[in-house]
């Protein structure tokens, strides 16, 4: 068993600055997000075994995540809300758990 001292530190944010930056944050992942839910069948289809960014709602692939996010961040440093994601190489059925 791994020993680790893990700690959970919440904090309330009320600095409207800060609450509006993390909003338009979000807001710019959702666009990116739903490019990606758009354009799935093409984007998953086309490159299996590769990893993907969507920035400023556009498609870069890569063979590794740090690479995908370095293209997309390179050709639009103004999204802070790019998306990563690696791309299964072969199709199959998941099953996903929540214990909550």
């Amino acid at each position: 068993m791994v020993d680790c001292d893990a700690r959970l530190i919440i904090e309330v944010v009320d600095d409207v600055d800060a609450l509006a930056k993390a909003r338009e944050q979000r807001e710019k992942s959702n666009r990116n997000i739903a490019w990606l839910k758009a354009h799935a069948h093409e984007v998953y289809s086309h490159h299996r075994g590769k990893c993907i960014c969507i920035a400023g709602e556009k498609l870069f692939v890569a063979d590794t995540p740090e690479a995908a996010y370095a293209l997309g961040r390179t050709m639009f440093p103004e999204d802070d809300g790019l998306f990563v994601r690696y791309i299964p190489i072969k199709k199959v059925a998941r099953i996903y758990v929540y214990r909550g």
